[in-house]
């Protein structure tokens, strides 16, 4: 079998710039640092590039850390008496060799001993190497402000995107004297390549079918990073080209990420490429890249921009239907504060009177944060008010917003949850829960915890919770909370845990229920070296003294 003729075959690699000038020489004011050094000491010290650096022999060297990417550094510093020659750098700047032609140190004689000009070398080295480290630094953080200049569209854009294509492709073909060009994408799958706009070709081929990715090596070699030459197509039948014409360029058109497609150019006549010619076909796909990228990120940014409004306007309004008045009722107080980890969240509190005396109070905290937690969390504060208007136990109501949440949802929304019904005249309040909120009954200098594990809401219609009868006495006060509290971490790993919250409070058992949750507010500042991502809510219900 014959082997296939590669003569008007060219590939090219894409080969990493070299910089054009070192970035030790921008350190403008090195060369009169080492005149004077030799001019102190005596001694000769200067920088040698690392890959160009021969042995030093006797020489003394400090290495110079530069920055990523480039070669490293060291200065040397001749032996006392002794010069430095070209052998020890094949490459000198201008002010180097004038600092080295100026030296004299074979008729001047130390000014410092032979410790202290190595530790002054050191020193320099040192400060060169802080320097260069700094400014690549800056480099790239020069660069990543570049990166964040936001993308605006503009109304009166004059062009869309198939117009600046299309011109781009015209533009590449006029600059190598070719006769047409294409763009094909890859799909989804990776596996074709469909034409998606086209300059100098019959507008009927942008709705021919899309070819196969496999066997097309031109395309393959070029997604590989290489820019694929096919100098005569006609003696080159294994990289056939897409088009009819006697010579062609493919190139890749990609991201730093992301392999988009290839572009092809096209020319009537079997010709040769420059590598001129080449760099311009591979300038023009990167602008493509860039063209279609931006308007991706158009496109991501106004959707962005009206979402973070509807999720603004959604935080605002959860806010605001959490009640901030407490209850004017005679000798009761009622207080709660909730917290959402991502603005919107599942932890709600919220309370309402109702006839023949009775005040009813709710916390809780949904399974979830974000979106799918506030969508929860309204069901239930719902539920707890529409089935709390007709039913007097509060176990019943808590039944009731469980049986509401299973039925109304797909199984994956949970909750744990506190209601509470008070008698206003008598004091004493019958409560029920679901999950595990913290119940504690706050007396004067003592706390009595009524916590037990239940049933999260929304988890299974079949669960009977039980109900806890409490009488609150004046001065008692009944906070409840969720697990973010408890699971607090201060900075010695520390977890404040229900009792470090109780024995805080019931030691404030004098304050008013506001105050109360001021209070547990900052006990949770001072625990939040490790910030829990869950959402929080306390409740405070206290019986005042006449």
């Amino acid at each position: 079998m014959a082997k296939p003729d590669t003569t008007h075959l060219k590939l090219y690699t894409e080969q990493t710039p070299k910089v054009a000038r070192p970035p030790i020489e921008a350190v403008g004011s090195l060369p009169s640092v080492l005149r004077a050094f030799e001019k102190l000491t005596g001694r000769s010290l200067r920088y040698v590039s690392e890959s160009l650096a021969e042995d030093s022999g006797d020489e003394t060297c400090f290495e110079i850390g530069l920055c990523e990417g480039e070669n490293s550094g060291r200065l040397v510093l001749a032996p006392a008496g002794q010069k430095l020659t070209d052998s020890h750098s094949s490459k000198e700047t201008k002010e180097t060799r004038s600092a080295k032609a100026g030296s004299n140190a074979s008729t001047k004689k130390s000014k410092l001993v032979k410790d202290d000009a190595t530790v002054l070398a050191s020193a320099i080295a040192g400060l060169l190497t802080e320097l260069m480290q700094t400014r690549y630094t800056l480099w790239q953080r020069e660069a990543d402000l570049a990166a964040g200049v936001p993308l605006v569209p503009h109304e009166a854009e004059e062009e869309n995107l198939a117009e600046r294509l299309q011109a781009s492709l015209k533009g590449c073909v006029d600059a190598i004297n070719c006769q047409a060009a294409a763009l094909y994408m890859l799909d989804e799958a990776t596996t074709e390549l469909k034409m998606r706009s086209c300059w100098g070709l019959p507008f009927d081929r942008l709705t021919a079918p899309a070819r196969p990715l496999q066997g097309e090596l031109a395309d393959l070699e070029a997604l590989l990073g290489h820019a694929v030459v096919l100098e005569n197509t006609a003696l080159m039948p294994g990289w056939r080209s897409p088009e009819d014409f006697a010579s062609a360029v493919c190139v890749p058109i990609s991201s730093p990420t992301t392999l988009l497609g290839t572009l092809w150019i096209f020319g009537d006549e079997p010709r040769e490429f420059t590598d001129q010619e080449v760099n311009i076909v591979e300038i023009v796909a990167g602008k493509v890249a860039s063209d279609l990228q931006r308007e991706m990120l158009l496109k991501e940014g106004v959707e962005s921009a009206s979402l973070k409004k509807e999720w603004a306007v959604a935080e605002r309004t959860q806010r605001n239907q959490l009640p901030s008045v407490s209850p004017m009722l005679d000798s009761w107080q009622v207080s709660g504060w909730s917290a959402q980890s991502q603005g919107l969240g599942g932890a709600f509190h919220d309370w309402f009177c109702l006839p023949n005396g009775l005040l009813a109070a709710n916390m809780g905290a949904a399974v979830g944060s974000g979106l799918q937690g506030a969508l929860t969390s309204a069901t239930i504060k719902s539920a707890f008010r529409s089935h709390g208007q007709y039913r007097r136990q509060a176990e019943e109501v808590i039944q009731a917003a469980n049986m509401t949440l299973w039925t109304g949802s797909a199984g994956d929304q949970l909750a744990s949850a506190f209601y509470g019904l008070a008698e206003i005249s008598s004091g004493i309040v019958n409560c029920s829960w679901a999950g595990k909120p913290s119940v504690v009954l706050l007396r004067e200098d003592s706390w009595f915890s009524q916590t037990k594990e239940m049933a999260m809401l929304g988890e299974s219609p079949d669960v009977n919770y039980e109900q806890l009868g409490l009488e609150l006495s004046p001065g008692e006060t009944l906070l409840v909370f969720s697990d973010g509290f408890r699971s607090a971490v201060d900075q010695f790993g520390n977890a404040l845990g229900e009792e470090g919250l109780a024995k805080i409070l019931a030691h404030n058992s004098q304050l008013t229920a506001d105050q109360m949750i001021a209070m547990a507010r900052e006990c949770l500042r001072l625990h939040s070296v490790q910030p829990d991502l869950r959402d929080l809510s306390i409740l405070a219900i206290k019986r005042t003294r006449k």
